[in-house]
């Protein structure tokens, strides 16, 4: 019988959902939904100084908006307190830890002497053997063995191999009464049946002392990927956060491509929605290389998923932000053309947002070197000619439109290109945007004529 596959997502809650932990979930999440398995969530709070509601709230808002759904009931850590300090006083009391009574002091002068004479900084094991009695102030520490070696076969490495003299006797129990990370870890993931750990490789040093702790507890480990970092994330508090795309305008399928580039790949394939993912991404094919962040593509895989979408749903959602801004619109169809325009030139909901804004905007600011350029006093006196000629047409469709401009070409013996420019910065204040005639339809005939007036 095949093994069922279970993992976990298991973040500190001491701040927003990241990149770097966001990619690790996907790869986690693409992991359990390809193979039938389950995809589990453990916050691990037990740093009280520093964790904090409000981070588990945005981090499990950022899955949610990434559109990864988990299974079960979320398991938070500091509610296994008491079961890990129950396990490490076992441990005490079968010999595979110890109470050590060093104090911070002396273990920091430890840390300094090892370094001044070449070593690695790690406890000299003064109270290995001493057995400190309980009443004296002490942590708890594994009790590592000194000899032999310990192995493990890493998915995306191999087999990795570490000499067990470098593995030090870590605290697993503080002074205070608090597990430890490394101890706390691998009671949970065995209490939730853990399967595989997929977690970043800044991690792959505590590897050989979990798994010294699940022998000393007679468990099974779990296979283990270890996963490159992220270079190039930025330090600003906020930036590079879920939270942050997602006010800057970025689709959360753009992320989700973008993150899951970040390390893997498929053949020649930039774009890619869920279902393809969920159809080729491989956790083998995760690269050793560190992934590199770059706004850059991020914008352009946006852009691509923008064009992507269907009208109506960019209109539903970017209709929240035009109501926000007071904008008022005659109907969804004039709505749903509006965004026709600008869906193919912009690279995020923001930008769509301010492209489309020359349609509402009862007065239209025009940059001054745009007004020297296209506005002149030569181009007023044609803008004037046709103000007067359109104002006694009447037009419902893009190709009356086109017909009244001939006319009036024709009319005046000129070509489009002299006046195409300066209508267009005048009805919208810029020189991009989307054709002239779609433009000119859907603003109308009376707002066409007011920001004609206003410039002349």
């Amino acid at each position: 019988m095949t093994e069922k596959i279970i993992v976990r997502f298991a973040p500190s809650p001491t701040g927003y959902l990241h990149l770097g932990g966001a990619r690790t979930a996907l790869y986690n999440w693409l992991f359990a939904r390809q193979n039938g398995g389950t995809f589990r969530i453990r916050i691990e709070d037990t740093d009280i100084k520093r964790s904090t509601e409000e981070s588990i709230n945005a981090i499990l808002d950022g899955l949610k908006w990434l559109q990864m759904d988990w299974d079960g009931e979320i398991v938070l850590q500091s509610k296994n307190i008491e079961r890990h300090r129950k396990i490490a006083m076992e441990l005490v009391e079968s010999g595979l830890a110890y109470r050590c009574a060093c104090t911070p002091e002396q273990l920091e002068e430890k840390r300094k002497k090892a370094i001044a004479e070449g070593l690695q900084p790690k406890y000299d094991r003064t109270c290995r053997e001493k057995n400190i009695p309980q009443h004296i102030p002490h942590a708890i520490r594994f009790k590592s063995p000194i000899e032999g070696t310990t192995t493990f076969h890493d998915i995306l490495r191999g087999e990795i191999t570490v000499p067990n003299e470098e593995i030090d006797d870590l605290i697993i129990l503080r002074s205070d009464g608090i597990p430890t990370y490394n101890f706390s870890v691998v009671i949970d993931d065995h209490d939730m049946q853990i399967t595989h750990v997929i977690r970043g490789d800044d991690h792959l040093s505590n590897t050989p002392k979990q798994i010294k702790i699940y022998e000393a507890l007679g468990w099974k480990p779990p296979r283990f990927a270890h996963l490159p970092l992220i270079a190039g994330l930025s330090k600003r508090k906020g930036s590079d956060s879920i939270q942050d795309y997602r006010a800057r305008g970025f689709l959360p399928q753009a992320v989700v491509n973008y993150i899951v580039r970040l390390g893997w790949g498929f053949e020649n394939q930039e774009v890619f929605t869920l279902k393809e993912l969920l159809e080729k991404f491989r956790l083998e094919d995760v690269g050793k290389s560190q992934g590199h962040v770059n706004e850059e593509k991020l914008l352009w895989l946006n852009g691509q998923h923008i064009r992507m979408l269907p009208v109506e749903k960019m209109v539903e959602i970017v209709k929240p932000r035009i109501i926000e801004n007071g904008w008022e619109f005659p109907s969804i169809d004039w709505l749903q053309k509006v965004v026709k325009t600008i869906q193919p030139r912009c690279t995020t909901i923001d930008e769509a947002v301010k492209k489309m804004s020359f349609y509402f905007d009862t007065k239209i600011e025009i940059d001054k070197n745009l007004a020297e350029k296209y506005l002149s006093q030569e181009k007023k006196q044609i803008l004037m000619q046709f103000l007067k000629f359109i104002s006694s047409e009447n037009f419902t469709s893009v190709s009356e439109i086109e017909a009244i401009m001939q006319k009036f070409l024709e009319k005046e013996n000129k070509k489009l290109k002299e006046i195409a420019q300066p209508i267009r910065v005048a009805l919208s204040g810029t020189t991009e945007g989307p054709g002239l005639f779609e433009m000119m339809e859907l603003l109308g005939k009376e707002k066409i004529i007011q920001r004609l007036n206003q410039v002349l």
